[in-house]
C-alpha cells in the first residue's frame, strides 16, 4: 500500500489510522509527501517549519510502521502552480517501485478545503489508472464534516456513509502517538511527531472522537 499526500501531518491526522491498521496486519506501507508543511499557521513546536515538520514526519512514520517516506521539496500552498507532468511523474516512479496493490488518498475534492489536498490526489489518479492500481479514498461521513464545519467554521467535505466502505474496528494507539509523542519519548529523540500542528488544533482531537474507531473510504477501480 502506497499513500500519497500534500503535508507531513496529512499522514498521522487523516489516514494514520489506517495506516497503523494496515501496519497492524504486516502489510507494507509507504508515504509520498509532497511538501515540507512550511506554510502552515500552526507553530506548536520552536524551530523552522520547513525542517521540523521533516523531523515530524519521519518520526510519525515510524510510530505507524511506514516503511518507506519520501518527502518532495514543493512550495507548502503552492501545488496548484506545479505543472501537473512533474506530480504524476513522482507518483508514477513511486508506483513503479513499490508496486502497490492499492494507492490510499484523500478524498477527491481533498476533505478538507485545501488546495493542496485536493492537487495531490488529482495528481495520483491518472498515475494509479495507468498502472492498473486501485485507489482508496480516505473521507469523511457528512454528518461528521457538518459537526466539524459548526463548530470550527472549517470546510469539510463529506459523503454520504453508503458511498462508502466503512472500515471499523479501527485501532487508535498507533495514530495518537504519531500524533503527540509521549513526553518521556520526547525527551530522549529531540522529535515530537506532529507536534507542532497538534499542540493547539482541538478540531483534530474532535474528528478523531466523532470518528470513535471507524474509518470510511471510496474504492475506485
Amino acid at each position: 500500500m502506497s499513500a500519497v499526500v500534500a503535508h507531513p501531518d496529512d499522514e498521522p491526522f487523516g489516514l494514520g489510522g489506517l495506516l497503523g491498521l494496515l501496519s497492524d496486519g504486516v502489510v507494507p506501507t509507504t508515504v509520498l509527501c509532497f511538501t515540507h508543511g512550511e506554510a502552515s499557521t500552526l507553530h506548536g513546536s520552536p524551530g523552522d517549519l520547513h525542517t521540523v515538520r521533516e523531523g515530524e514526519l519521519a518520526c510519525a512514520a515510524r510510530e505507524l510502521g511506514v516503511q518507506r517516506v519520501e518527502l518532495a521539496g514543493h512550495p507548502d500552498g503552492g501545488l496548484g502552480d506545479i505543472p501537473s507532468y512533474r506530480l504524476t511523474a513522482q507518483v508514477t516512479r513511486l508506483i513503479g517501485e513499490e508496486r502497490p496493490s492499492h494507492l490510499l488518498l484523500f478524498d477527491t475534492g481533498g476533505v478538507t478545503g485545501h488546495r493542496d489536498h485536493q492537487r495531490a490526489t488529482e495528481a495520483a489518479l491518472l498515475p494509479a489508472r495507468r498502472a492498473g492500481v486501485a485507489v482508496l479514498n480516505w473521507t469523511l461521513p457528512q454528518e461528521v464534516a457538518d459537526r466539524l464545519n459548526a463548530e470550527f467554521g472549517t470546510s469539510f467535505t463529506g459523503r454520504d456513509p453508503a458511498e462508502c466502505r466503512v472500515v471499523e474496528p479501527v485501532p487508535r494507539q498507533r495514530q495518537r502517538r504519531a500524533i503527540a509523542f509521549p513526553q518521556s519519548r520526547l525527551r530522549s529523540t529531540g522529535w515530537c511527531p506532529a507536534a507542532s500542528q497538534s499542540s493547539d488544533n482541538p478540531m483534530l482531537w474532535r474528528r478523531l472522537e466523532l470518528l470513535g474507531d471507524r474509518e470510511y473510504l471510496r474504492i475506485l477501480e
